[in-house]
């Protein structure tokens, strides 16, 4: 697996409607751990699909040295098929038996090949991803979405790839699942190009490549080195904001003074020509070189405040795509000894099967908690939020909301009418606000003039998240209990940066369910919740 490696050379590809993602591309990545990194939207995904071979580049070449495995982000499981057939071993299975059986024919061996602990292959690599002692024969629809994910993970494991390309492959798996994939890639010794949003996994790598339309950045290290590096880069970008608007003011001062010295020399010059007794021809022809001269002048310093200008303004847009969301969110404040939500002795049922254990949940959410709900995949952890919502009501138990609203962000960012435009949206939202307010606000965050009449559906990842933050939490009353239910799943990393910004401003209560131990972390949860087995216990 040493020599393993991809190869791009001059790569282009855009899609049938014209719209550009990549153009004259060209990298080599060896055999090491590379974290591919963009905002949504820039072309992770159709880049690894063009090195899979699912998409054809309009130019360029892509040469991939070894066998090659690719775990798309999006699985496509017929959930009438068996553990044995996703992970690609029921034919060989199948003559492997005959074989011992003494039955095997002349096929049954050329499909066995040389693997003759294939079973034992399969129980290892099926354990290292915490699906040991699952039945071969099991049905997929019976799995959960993380268990689907880390089976198909396992099948790419099994094809001894020298060449593994994982597309957001800690999506739907819970914390433990997520250490698991963790360890399996830590001492992986081929080529690995992983697009992920998830820092943990991210931090593991031997590099981060950050993906542009014609260029892949690579920086040595994993998330927090590429972090810290961004951050190093943004603080110089605001030093050379601040340096570059002082030198506004200094060719702005330096153009005024020169323009003051030529009209007192213009001044002196008048007065010593009339002193003079000089002809009026020649006083002319010297007012007017002098005037020549103070004219030049001014325009070299006019072409210094221009340039200024310009690199002021080159500087100010960069630094402008690297702000930081601000999002000031007085109304959503909590007493803290508001009681916003308790239940007792709460149940739901799901398939005639009781959801909770024993005689259910008792909780209670108070002031400006900010509760982290975890738990194994299956748990219930959805259930439970939509019980917090009211978007389910209990079988059996009492609950007793507070008078505050309580809020859903959707995990797709959702609102009513994607074809409606950001103002639209936002009036909608919070329509006794003052429009000279609402315009305030969507100027805050990057929407101006036109921009605010463009529909949900034309944003980025990023935009939509702004448009949807501001609206659920402005909207009519501000909502006092906000609801998450794994929020950073497809977000990119910039987006998540945002979301957590957005959150640190909200001053009520959040209960977000999450495997992203980095993001609970970065908006400061106070509380967590583990559920499990039915039961909900605090964690420390």
């Amino acid at each position: 697996m040493a020599s393993a490696h991809i190869r791009v050379s001059h790569l282009s590809f855009a899609w049938p409607d014209g719209t550009p993602v990549l153009h004259d591309l060209s990298f080599t990545l060896g055999a090491t751990r590379t974290g591919l990194v963009a905002p949504n939207g820039a072309g992770k995904s159709t880049l690894l699909r063009l090195l899979a071979g699912e998409l054809a580049p309009a130019a360029g070449r892509i040469a991939l040295h070894g066998r090659v495995a690719w775990l798309p982000q999006q699985l496509a499981l017929d959930p009438r098929l068996q553990v044995a057939d996703v992970l690609g071993v029921a034919t060989q299975l199948r003559a492997l038996e005959a074989v011992h059986a003494g039955a095997g024919t002349l096929e049954d061996f050329e499909c066995v090949g040389s693997d003759w602990d294939l079973r034992e292959r399969i129980a290892a690599t099926l354990a290292r991803l915490g699906l040991d002692g699952l039945s071969l024969q099991r049905p997929m629809r019976t799995l959960s979405g993380g268990e689907a994910m880390s089976l198909a993970l396992a099948a790419r494991l099994l094809q001894r790839p020298d060449v593994l390309l994982l597309d957001e492959p800690s999506n739907h798996l819970d914390a433990t699942a997520r250490r698991r994939l963790c360890d399996v890639l830590a001492d992986w010794p081929g080529c690995v190009l992983i697009a992920s949003h998830d820092r943990r996994l991210l931090d593991g790598m031997d590099q981060i490549a950050e993906l542009h339309p014609d260029h892949l950045a690579l920086h040595g290290g994993g998330w927090r080195e590429y972090r810290e590096a961004a951050e190093a880069g943004q603080q110089a970008a605001e030093q050379r904001v601040r340096q570059l608007r002082g030198e506004v003011r200094r060719q702005q001062q330096a153009r005024q003074q020169a323009r003051e010295r030529a009209e007192r020399r213009s001044a002196r010059a008048a007065h010593g020509v009339a002193d003079a007794g000089l002809p009026r021809l020649v006083a002319g022809l010297r007012a007017r070189a002098a005037q020549v001269s103070a004219g030049k002048t001014d325009e070299v310093h006019a072409d210094r405040l221009a340039q200024a200008r310009a690199h002021l303004r080159e500087a100010a847009q960069a630094l402008e795509g690297a702000t930081p969301l601000a999002l000031p969110l007085p109304a959503t404040r909590v007493p803290a000894d508001r009681v916003l939500f308790h239940g007792q002795g709460v149940q739901v049922y799901r398939d005639g099967r009781a959801v909770f254990a024993g005689d259910g949940l008792a909780l209670t959410i108070r002031g400006p908690e900010r509760i982290a709900l975890q738990g194994d995949n299956g748990a219930g952890k959805t259930t439970l939020l939509q019980l917090l919502a009211g978007d389910l009501p209990p079988a059996a138990g009492s609950v007793r909301r507070g008078a505050g609203r309580i809020a859903t962000l959707s995990q797709r960012l959702e609102l009513p009418d994607p074809r409606a435009s950001v103002a639209e949206h936002f009036a909608a939202a919070a329509p006794g606000m003052a429009p000279g307010e609402r315009a305030r606000l969507l100027a805050g965050l990057g929407f101006r003039g036109e921009r605010t009449g463009l529909p949900l559906a034309a944003l980025s990842g990023g935009e939509r998240l702004r448009v949807v933050l501001l609206c659920v939490l402005h909207a009519e009353p501000a909502p006092q209990l906000l609801l998450l239910d794994e929020p950073t799943n497809n977000l990119d990393l910039e987006t998540v940066a945002q979301l957590e910004q957005g959150l640190r401003a909200h001053e009520g209560a959040l209960v977000v369910a999450s495997h992203d131990d980095a993001f609970l972390d970065a908006i400061g949860v106070t509380r967590r919740w583990w559920l499990a087995e039915g039961k909900l216990r605090e964690r420390a």
